[in-house]
């Protein structure tokens, strides 16, 4: 089980040095990270839409140690928005955020980062887009799920994630399967004690479908968070059994991974929509990618040798 040990890495400030100085990591985080700057991605997006896609936008950096890198957090977001704004796509482009980086875990964090997480819902609002708030680990949870709802009296269209292999979870989908709501559906990528989680990819599994079905049986909008052609196909058929149109749900994927999966279920008419991170705070984004999956890895191994 390499995951765990990945994860650990993720924390670890040595494997960031070792990891951030090899020649070859910035070709491999290339791949999931298309860019460091409002500049970088403006073109990916630009051809992406072009391709038939949508995206939702992340500004990676988790590691907030003082407001004042909250509020910056905040103003990265805001400059991306102000960009967006001239690119007329409106909710093609919409936004996903880490509360951590809205300095969540500071003291009076849950208040600091509603506080400059509004502004960003606001303006993102103001271009007719959207945000939606990204699950982090358990302990997170229950700030972020108030400050969503808090968010939703002004802003009904603020999406969250949950995460499949929690526990708490079915509970949490049968509460956000109302309408209006947006829900992204994700297996989960953050190291969480079996007191918490399932931990055999097999039960994840089972509880994603259980989730996934309770999400496509209510009045929400599911957002279907993936790369296995399995529940993807699960996906399609829960989606059919619920008389659900293909504008009445929609697929989300990595930007980077499966890129041919994602201009296929394009094609055949359903909402696909790319996870597209970017900035230079990377290690943590990158890290939880390997950790997700083994094929990730393999790809970042054969590619340090080949350097090699």
């Amino acid at each position: 089980m390499l995951g765990p040990v990945i994860l650990a890495a993720s924390r670890s400030d040595r494997m960031r040095r070792l990891i951030s100085a090899a020649p070859v990591t910035k070709q491999v985080v290339d791949r999931f990270i298309p860019g460091e700057s409002v500049d970088d991605v403006v073109p990916i997006i630009e051809q992406l839409t072009a391709q038939g896609l949508d995206l939702t936008m992340d500004v990676v950096g988790e590691d907030i140690t003082t407001p004042g890198q909250a509020a910056a957090a905040r103003d990265a977001y805001l400059a991306l928005i102000a960009r967006l704004k001239g690119l007329e796509l409106g909710e093609r482009v919409e936004m996903s955020v880490k509360l951590s980086m809205f300095g969540q875990a500071l003291d009076g964090g849950h208040e600091l980062a509603l506080a400059n997480v509004r502004p960003v819902v606001e303006a993102a609002a103001a271009i007719g887009t959207t945000v939606t708030l990204d699950a982090e680990d358990h302990t997170t949870l229950d700030s972020m799920f108030a400050i969503h709802e808090e968010l939703r009296r002004d802003f009904p269209q603020t999406g969250c994630v949950i995460q499949a292999y929690l526990f708490r979870t079915e509970a949490d989908a049968r509460r956000l399967a109302a309408s209006g709501s947006r829900v992204r559906l994700v297996k989960g990528a953050y190291k969480e004690p079996a007191e918490v989680a399932y931990q055999q990819k097999h039960e994840i599994d089972k509880a994603y479908v259980r989730v996934l079905r309770t999400l496509m049986e209510g009045l929400g909008y599911p957002m279907i968070g993936s790369h296995d052609p399995r529940l993807i196909s699960i996906a399609q058929e829960l989606a059919r059994r619920a008389a659900r149109k293909p504008d009445e749900y929609e697929f989300q994927m990595l930007y980077g991974i499966r890129s041919a999966e994602h201009l296929r279920l394009a094609a055949e008419g359903h909402r696909m929509r790319v996870y597209t991170a970017y900035g230079t705070d990377w290690y943590g984004y990158f890290m939880r990618r390997l950790a997700e999956k083994p094929a990730n890895l393999r790809f970042f191994a054969r590619s340090t040798l080949t350097r090699g």
